[in-house]
């Protein structure tokens, strides 16, 4: 065996000892989840993989449009859930939404996004808030939004700065929101397939409950998240 066959699999034990050292410093909650709590944990890890960081889409796209329902009282919860309208992402799905809108504005079109990376005790808080379960995340299991890849979204006009019409409002727990749900205007039908379309040929996969809900590909890489939002725009 050469001195590289006898060197390799020692480096490959080190890097698994690393990073399960390093998940390892993540407790388990009651669910048996590990959530990260603290920012510094949170830096550790953008600091090993830059893809993990969470992007402010206002400072990443210049000019992009949001609406953060959680931010008001006009949500299903009656209730200030944000402390601030923001909307972070990890950044491959910054990236991808650039491209996104970028295709859009050749069509005069914008995004709007209404929410992005949602804290894990929000969620928590939104189990509880409604007996239509059909439409949050399990805590004991998480969301794809505490992960920081899930983002809920529409299409806008450029000029007018109007939603395109759509199946329903967002946020709205009806069978009306699904994307198997036909019984609509032929402009409604249309405008969620140009959404659907463009969100899954940039690596996106829709929510069937939700037109507006879409996951990342490859979110199972990252972390369940309880960092707030006053930390991630106080500690850039």
């Amino acid at each position: 065996m050469t001195v590289l066959g006898r060197i390799t699999p020692v480096l490959y034990a080190l890097i698994f000892f690393t990073f399960s050292s390093f998940a390892q410093q993540i407790p388990l909650n009651k669910y048996g989840l590990r959530v990260v709590e603290n920012f510094d944990t949170y830096k550790q890890q953008v600091e090993k993989d830059i893809n993990k960081q969470l992007i402010d889409l206002e400072e990443y796209i210049p000019g992009i449009k949001i609406d953060i329902k959680y931010a008001t009282t006009y949500n299903f919860t009656g209730k200030v859930l944000y402390p601030k309208a923001k909307a972070f992402v990890r950044l491959p799905v910054a990236k991808a939404l650039l491209k996104i809108r970028d295709k859009l504005k050749t069509q005069g079109l914008e995004l709007k996004i209404f929410d992005g990376y949602r804290p894990y005790d929000i969620s928590i808080f939104m189990w509880g808030a409604t007996e239509l379960k059909k439409y949050v995340a399990n805590p004991k299991e998480g969301s794809r939004h505490n992960r920081g890849c899930a983002v809920d979204l529409t299409i806008i006009d450029s000029k007018t700065g109007k939603e395109l019409e759509m199946p329903t409002l967002y946020d709205d727990f009806t069978k009306k929101a699904g994307h198997s749900y036909y019984n609509l205007s032929k402009i409604a039908i249309k405008n969620r397939a140009l959404l659907k379309g463009l969100m899954i040929k940039h690596g996106f996969n829709i929510m069937d409950a939700e037109w507006w809900h879409y996951d990342f590909t490859g979110w199972k890489n990252y972390e369940l998240m309880n960092i707030s939002f006053d930390d991630l725009m106080t500690n850039k």
